[in-house]
């Protein structure tokens, strides 16, 4: 069974992108084609960028929170990235989560959630170019909630009803796209081994 990450892309104290993952979590379980889980890199305690080593070299990690994060990561075939706009772009503890690694991204599929004042189309626009670096096909569907219509005083979540096609959209996409690369990774490891 396809698995997917729906991965809580900020840190800060009050953050919107936790409901934002619940949410999407909530529509994503109503589906029987994958199995869908909230990864929140809060969770993770990860410090700035400090491996000796740039991760596309891969594994062994010299930190146990690099380990611990490359076996979680490394364990999906897609991932769903709800991300802030912080300044154009994404937060940067989300930049930081996802350059901790390289080789467990590969080959793999991504989808957007995003959200702030300009919908966070500029922190998707960011992220998609990030995702060619580390060999991620991103899906064109994208969610892009407002902070001005899709919450209340500008802190409860309350999406509007549109939302739930757009999410559906996303998910077909994604979890069309992470099982087909799941080929490719399957095609990558026997080259290596051979």
């Amino acid at each position: 069974m396809t698995r997917i990450a729906i991965v809580v892309g900020s840190t800060r104290p009050g953050r919107k992108a936790e409901s934002i993952a619940s949410w999407v979590h909530g529509i994503a379980n109503r589906r029987d084609d994958a199995t869908f889980d909230v990864v929140d890199i809060a969770d993770f305690d990860l410090p700035v960028y400090d491996e000796p080593m740039p991760p596309s070299m891969g594994a062994p990690y010299a930190h146990a929170h690099t380990q611990r994060w490359s076996e979680t990561i490394a364990q999906y075939d897609g991932y769903i990235f709800v991300t802030p706009e912080y300044n154009h772009s994404m937060s940067g503890a989300l930049k930081n989560a996802i350059d901790f690694l390289y080789p467990e991204w590969n080959n793999k599929a991504a989808g957007f959630v995003s959200y702030g004042t300009s919908n966070g189309a500029r922190a998707v626009e960011h992220l998609r170019g990030v995702m060619g670096e580390l060999q991620i096909a991103d899906v064109r569907a994208h969610v892009g909630l407002s902070l001005l219509t899709d919450f209340e005083n500008w802190s409860v979540f309350k999406p509007t009803d549109y939302h739930v096609a757009s999410v559906t959209t996303l998910l077909d996409q994604l979890v069309a796209w992470s099982g087909a690369l799941a080929t490719v990774r399957r095609q990558t490891s026997e080259q290596a081994a051979a």
